[in-house]
C-alpha cells in the first residue's frame, strides 16, 4: 500500500484542501491520503488558540472528504496532550503500517524551510515528500526543484503542480465574522456545520 498523510489546521476546511488532494490523488499513485487536522502546533503556541476545537475541526474535515473513498480521516495527532510534531507523527504511522510505503504531503512554503523542521532527515528516511507548487503569476517550480534535488540525498521528495485556489482559513474566519457568504470557498455541509455550530 501507498499511503500519503496531509497535516494542517484545517481551521476551517476548505475547497482548496479538497482540490489539492483530489489534485495529488490525480497526479501520484498512492492507495490512500490521510487527512490529519493537528493537535497543538509547534509553529503556533504563542498565537491565539484555535477558534474551533480538535473534535469540530475533525468533523468539518470528515464531512468536506466524505465522497473521496481514497481518503480517511484521523483524530492521531488532535488526541494528544502534547506539541505535534510531524517526526512523531511519522514515527507512530510507521508503527501502523510497517510494510507500506508513506509519503508526507505539504505545501510549497513548507518544502522550502523543510531542512529546518525538527529531525527532518529521519522523516525523509521513513516516508517521501510530495510538494504541491500552487503559487500563482510566477511559477516557484524552479525553486522547489532545486530545494527538492538538496533534500533528495535524505529521501524521495516529488514536487506537483497543481492549480492553486485563492483562498485561505484566516479569509474565511473573517468573512464568517463578517457575516459574508462562504459557500464558493466551503464545501457546502461544512457551511451547514459552522452555521448549525455557530463556529468563528
Amino acid at each position: 500500500m501507498r499511503r500519503a498523510v496531509f497535516g494542517g489546521s484545517f481551521d476551517p476546511v476548505h475547497n482548496g484542501h479538497v482540490n489539492l488532494v483530489k489534485q495529488i490523488y490525480g497526479s501520484v499513485t498512492l492507495d490512500e491520503i490521510i487527512i490529519m487536522p493537528a493537535g497543538i502546533s509547534p509553529f503556533k503556541q504563542n498565537m491565539e488558540r484555535v477558534p474551533a476545537s480538535g473534535k469540530q475541526r475533525y468533523e468539518m474535515c470528515r464531512l468536506a472528504f466524505a465522497d473521496m473513498s481514497y481518503v480517511t480521516v484521523s483524530d492521531y495527532e488532535i488526541s494528544l496532550p502534547e506539541v505535534s510534531y510531524t517526526v512523531n507523527t511519522v514515527r507512530h504511522l510507521k508503527e501502523q503500517y510497517p510494510t507500506d510505503e508513506l509519503f508526507l504531503i505539504i505545501g510549497s512554503d513548507m518544502l522550502l524551510s523543510f531542512h529546518r523542521w525538527r529531525n527532518f532527515e529521519e522523516i525523509l528516511s521513513v516516508c517521501g515528500l510530495i510538494a504541491a507548487s500552487r503559487e500563482s503569476g510566477q511559477s516557484d517550480l524552479e525553486e522547489l526543484e532545486k530545494q527538492a534535488e538538496t533534500l533528495k540525498k535524505y529521501g524521495s521528495v516529488t514536487v506537483v503542480p497543481i492549480d492553486t485556489f485563492e483562498v485561505s482559513s484566516t479569509e474565511i474566519r473573517k468573512k464568517i465574522k463578517n457575516s459574508s457568504d462562504i459557500s464558493c470557498y466551503v464545501p457546502q455541509n461544512v457551511v451547514k456545520y459552522i452555521m448549525k455550530n455557530d463556529l468563528y
